[in-house]
């Protein structure tokens, strides 16, 4: 039987794409997709919705789809106050997964960062969210970026198996957050504006996206595996998220919860080779000696295109 934990280091092309949904039991067969959203909940003031309304439109969303979720939580963006440690626990007590994204969101890539200091954000982060319903030792790498250099990357994984932890990675990324700032921007222009076109655009991006992941997959490893993607504890998500949901399930799609998404066997893979700030499909294209694919370049341009186009549009 294959050995999958370090799968991506050693399987040719052909033998990569012949993983199926046999391999492991209970991974899901057709598309489906696990929401998990980063960096909350912030306190931080936002144009027309405050932060606890940010929050409650979410959960709400959320609900009405009956989507379980798993919020990544910067400590310091709120969580280390009492009003915005109750805005975590509602997503807790919601029945979603409440994971670690360090204290401060410090850049492991970054000279100035020492995997020590590193180290100590999980710690104390965990220190917090630890004592909140729905904590699970789940951890996210901030910016995606698991250490440039071999020493940061190699200690982060041995931390990280020592202190009992998940690394949450994720496959089906988005620049979500370059379309928040431009929503910042346009409301701070116009606190009236029609958000319309954004809407559209958002919408947009993260079906893109969507579609090619799951091309990637199906290339990398010869079926459909179980999507987890990357959204953010920010506005457009608080005005939108239930048309995001919306639009997965009209695409077919089936939104499953993280804790079930993470039992396909892709989620074992240790790449060595990982790319900077992407998604795990990406560092095993790399892994695999497959990274110079078609859709790479839109993958990656953060969203400026669809922003150019609504400023072409005048938005």
């Amino acid at each position: 039987m294959l050995q999958l934990k370090n799968l991506a280091l050693t399987l040719s092309r052909g033998a990569a794409a012949v993983l199926c949904c046999g391999v492991l039991a209970g991974a899901a067969c057709a598309q489906s997709v696990a929401f998990t959203f980063d960096d909350g909940p912030s306190l931080a003031a936002t144009p027309r919705l405050t932060p606890q309304q940010r929050n409650q439109a979410m959960l709400d969303a959320l609900a009405r789809h009956q989507v379980k979720a798993a919020l990544f939580v910067t400590a310091g963006n709120g969580a280390d106050k009492p009003a915005g440690y109750a805005l975590a626990r509602a997503w807790g007590e919601a029945g979603h997964v409440i994971g670690n994204h360090t204290m401060t969101h410090p850049d492991l890539d970054s000279a100035k960062v020492s995997l020590a200091q590193y180290q100590q954000e999980v710690l104390d982060c965990d220190k917090i969210i630890a004592t909140l319903p729905g904590y699970q030792k789940w951890f996210r790498f901030t910016y995606l970026r698991e250490g440039s250099e071999p020493g940061k990357r190699d200690g982060m994984r041995g931390f990280l198996a020592a202190q009992g932890y998940r690394n949450a990675y994720i496959t089906l990324d988005t620049s979500d957050w370059r379309l928040d700032e431009h929503l910042d921007e346009t409301l701070a222009k116009n606190s009236k504006a029609d958000l319309a076109p954004l809407k559209k655009a958002y919408l947009a991006h993260v079906r893109e996206r969507a579609l090619a992941y799951r091309a990637m997959s199906q290339r990398l490893q010869g079926r459909d595996i179980a999507q987890v993607i990357l959204l953010h504890h920010n506005l457009i998500n608080a005005l939108f998220l239930d048309d995001v949901i919306g639009m997965f399930k009209e695409m077919g799609w089936t939104i499953v919860s993280p804790a079930k998404a993470f039992e396909d066997a892709v989620y074992q893979f240790s790449p060595q080779r990982p790319a900077h700030g992407q998604s795990l499909l990406l560092s095993m294209s790399r892994s695999l000696g497959m990274d110079k694919l078609d859709d790479k370049k839109r993958l990656q341009d953060d969203g400026e295109a669809d922003i150019d186009r609504l400023k072409a549009q005048g938005y």
